[in-house]
């Protein structure tokens, strides 16, 4: 990734511009108090003003009761700046208070696709409606 000189802020090569990463949080939960809410609100809006974040989606199996959040971000420097958020660390520090156990995957997405009656979702592929997949684009978050 180079950096723009004058912003002093990431900006993406012509082949990162097409890279989307997905980071899938999933975690069986306990009891929430205020201390949750209150640090899961700040981790929430530190996500959504770092550069790079691109939307998020959350899932929850009745069957099991396991939540998955799965964070969108158009880079891994993006994803490092949340983990390296001091509230994020204070939260994950304290996990065991709420969660009973978590898990993390970090992965690329290579594409996406479905019949259009669910949206474009969080990131779409650009050329998916033609049937062919390039590099992701970003149509919402």
């Amino acid at each position: 990734m180079e950096t723009n000189i004058e912003t002093n802020t990431p900006t993406r090569t012509d082949a990162e511009s097409n890279t989307v990463y997905a980071s899938t949080f999933i975690f069986a939960k306990k009891q929430y108090d205020d201390e949750f809410h209150r640090l899961d609100a700040i981790i929430a809006q530190a996500a959504k003003s770092t550069p790079g974040y691109l939307g998020e989606e959350t899932w929850e199996n009745a069957a099991t009761g396991l939540v998955s959040n799965v964070y969108y971000w158009s880079s891994l420097a993006a994803l490092r700046a949340l983990m390296d958020d001091p509230v994020h660390r204070q939260a994950k520090a304290a996990h065991a208070n709420w969660l009973s156990g978590y898990r993390v995957v970090i992965s690329q997405v290579m594409r996406t696709y479905g019949d259009g009656k669910l949206g474009e979702g969080v990131v779409m592929f650009e050329d998916a409606r033609a049937g062919a997949a390039r590099g992701p684009a970003i149509t919402g978050g």
